[in-house]
């Protein structure tokens, strides 16, 4: 069983929050996007409420990037209206130094923590090293819970450790949509190539009730399946194995019917909207088109509950945004339904529009809510089960 952040005695202990503020930054080097952040505020609060000496864990940027934090301090000392220090590292003398000082309601936020190779390695050493840092270990980095890094999963075996309000909403938001959804259950799937996303379809298929397929993983199963005659699948044996085995005639499975394609992925060329089988071999499939707009839309006007991950078409371009804009606004429409999204693109894309105030959960994870709806075990879920009730 997971501890709750209320289960734990807080006032003047020393509380290592591991978040995920693993946010984009624009040409300008100022966050433009700041949600992930947002949505850790609850437990950072609570804390500072509670008179805990709050310690951020993070990472941010690439494996390769290994890119510093001062623009997340600057945005998290606007969002908490408070002065928020920052270390040059995640460990060491220095910042032992920074944490002894620390008074009741402080919050300091420790350097990038994947400056350390150890991190992905989830070094048990590294990991006790970030440990003598605190009291207790409080998880609400959801989006990085599929990681089996050092300051998800190692860090527990060494400190009492919990869930923040994001890390269980989560958890809770997505295992009624698997365990107990209201029906009947709609799933769109879209975005990147089918082989992401095996496992997920795999699980929907079976606990879904309508499955419609839009983006680059409609098109892998369109060429899969010999509907895009004149294009060439050219996917690897284990997706070609799996998708030869959906059943496309069965009523619960929607792919496009039409599609908007291009000669370049600029539209600078042309753009038609025609059918799958009669797209050329050198046109790029960008959209889904009106019909197939149309057909969704009919299906998930009476869903009662949906899961969106994965764009419909290359939204980016104005050009080929109707088909997300479109069936985003027809979600966001449906009162009846409980509705969620999640994965990075998919987010973007529902801010870009303004789609926020129609969904009622948003996830903050895009890896770690698709592994999850897959049915995978999350490192650091498993983790917070086992080592909850440490004592310190």
């Amino acid at each position: 069983m997971i501890k709750n952040l209320e289960d734990f005695q807080l006032k003047s202990k020393r509380v290592i929050v591991r978040c995920d503020f693993n946010v984009p930054i624009d040409e300008k080097g100022n966050i433009s996007d700041n949600y992930r952040i947002r949505k850790s505020l609850p437990t950072i609060d609570y804390l500072i409420k509670e008179k805990a000496k709050v310690i951020i864990l993070t990472h941010f940027g690439d494996f390769e990037e290994k890119a510093g934090l001062s623009p997340v301090q600057k945005e998290l000392s606007n969002l908490l209206k408070k002065e928020i220090k920052k270390t040059n590292d995640c460990v060491g003398k220095e910042v032992e130094k920074e944490i002894e000082a620390m008074k009741e309601g402080d919050v300091i936020l420790l350097e990038n923590v994947r400056k350390h190779k150890e991190e992905k390695e989830n070094d048990l050493k590294f990991a006790k090293e970030l440990s003598k840092l605190g009291d207790i270990f409080i998880n609400d980095a959801f989006a990085s819970s599929h990681r089996n890094h050092a300051s998800i999963v190692g860090i527990t075996n060494y400190l009492p450790s919990g869930a923040g309000f994001l890390l269980k909403k989560e958890l809770a938001v997505l295992s009624k949509i698997m365990d107990n959804p209201w029906r009947p259950f709609g799933a769109i799937i879209g975005g990147v190539k089918f082989s992401t996303r095996i496992n997920l379809i795999k699980n929907l298929i079976n606990k879904a009730d309508h499955i419609l397929f839009g983006g680059e993983i409609a098109n892998n199963i369109l060429m899969a399946k010999g509907i895009c005659v004149n294009k060439t699948w050219e996917g690897d044996k284990d997706s070609t194995s799996e998708i030869r085995k959906i059943d496309i005639t069965s009523p619960k499975i929607h792919l496009p019917i039409d599609v908007v394609v291009s000669g370049d992925k600029k539209g600078e060329s042309y753009v038609r909207s025609t059918g799958p089988g009669v797209v050329k071999k050198e046109e790029f499939l960008l959209d889904i088109g009106p019909e197939t707009i149309r057909v969704f839309s009919d299906v998930l006007k009476d869903m009662k509950t949906i899961i969106w991950a994965g764009p419909l078409g290359l939204f980016e371009e104005p050009l080929f945004e109707k088909g997300t804009r479109e069936i985003g606004e027809r979600i966001a429409r449906n009162h009846r339904a409980y509705k969620v999204a999640g994965g990075g693109d998919t987010v973007f894309s529902i801010f870009k529009f303004n789609l926020e105030r129609g969904f009622d959960h948003i996830s903050t994870g895009g890896g770690a809510m698709l592994s999850f709806l897959s049915g995978d075990k999350l490192p650091g879920i498993e983790a917070l089960e086992k080592n909850g009730d440490k004592k310190s």
